[in-house]
């Protein structure tokens, strides 16, 4: 569960509320590989970003694979303030084995344990290592949220 950011040409952005609702968040969670019941949380709920707001007016179906198949304004084109950022709750959470990796998948390899390793990103067909130039807890914390820890 938390804000809803999405990475596009070279920067991170948060997503307006504006039609938010409960279907964008089910693509949100199927986009992530996390199930559960999908929940949109409006207003700024998980706090308010700092970036770019990215898209507005998301409208999915609640069928589609990624948000990037879902009707939604031009990139950055919006008329809104960070108080209006979209998040997302898939709880309870269950995460599922994705067995067909798609891009931008990540995982963590070498560790004692599931939730530790090296973080490595599943690009072009191939599982690449994360380069450590400006990581911060920040980044950590993005990486343990994508494979569900909290």
């Amino acid at each position: 569960e938390g804000r809803v950011e999405v990475y596009h040409d070279g920067k991170w952005g948060t997503i307006c509320d504006d039609q938010w609702d409960d279907r964008d968040a089910e693509v949100v969670c199927r986009q992530l590989g996390l199930s559960g019941n999908p929940k949109a949380l409006s207003w700024a709920h998980y706090g308010q970003g700092s970036g770019p707001i990215l898209l507005d007016e998301v409208e999915c179906s609640g069928n589609e694979l990624s948000l990037d198949q879902c009707k939604k304004s031009d990139w950055g084109q919006q008329n809104c303030d960070h108080i209006e950022d979209a998040g997302v709750s898939c709880d309870p959470f269950t995460g599922t084995y994705l067995q067909f990796c798609a891009k931008g998948t990540v995982r963590l390899i070498g560790g004692r344990s599931p939730s530790e390793g090296r973080v490595e990103v599943y690009y072009n067909g191939d599982w690449g290592t994360v380069c450590d130039d400006g990581w911060t807890d920040l980044s950590a914390q993005v990486v343990c949220r994508q494979l569900g820890f909290r």
